[in-house]
């Protein structure tokens, strides 16, 4: 391998692993996955932190991944069961908070994956805000990343029993 080719892959993954920034708002630690290579849903998590003293709202995603992508959070229903539902309002994002999009909770959905996810892929991804706009991320594919502890580690669409 040249010189000049370790050079530009060393400098790609020190920028690939810099979090996301725009207009105070940083995004850290994203990531995406599917269930299989077969799959047609995937999902994104990632942690978006809010350095400004003013409150906002992610109000939409956008990415060329997947036919439809729609923010996502599961929710107790009335029997118990936790359901997956498309949140239109979106997530509020408080001022020097944090929305945390994790496995069982708040994330990012691709409906009609337009490829299937393959560990190490990159899929581009536009977060938009109601104040700071749109912020652009790269979001790397980890099909191996297990789940934080105390998440529900499922992206299960019919339900899940709560423990």
């Amino acid at each position: 391998m040249s010189f000049k080719t370790t050079f530009l892959a060393a400098s790609t993954a020190v920028f690939l692993a810099l979090p996301a920034f725009a207009a105070g708002i940083e995004v850290q630690d994203p990531y995406a996955r599917s269930a299989s290579e077969m799959a047609t849903t995937g999902a994104a998590f990632m942690v978006i932190a809010n350095g400004t003293d003013v409150a906002d709202r992610l109000i939409g995603v956008a990415s060329d991944a997947a036919e439809k992508v729609e923010l996502h959070t599961h929710r107790e229903d009335s029997n118990g069961v936790m359901r997956m539902i498309h949140v239109e309002e979106g997530f509020e994002l408080p001022a020097g908070g944090e929305i945390v999009m994790e496995r069982g909770g708040h994330h990012v959905m691709f409906m009609g994956l337009t490829a299937p996810m393959a560990q190490g892929d990159m899929i581009d991804l536009t977060l938009t805000f109601e104040k700071a706009g749109e912020v652009a991320v790269q979001v790397p594919v980890d099909l191996e990343r297990q789940p934080q502890a105390g998440a529900h580690g499922g992206m299960n669409h019919g339900g899940m029993k709560k423990d």
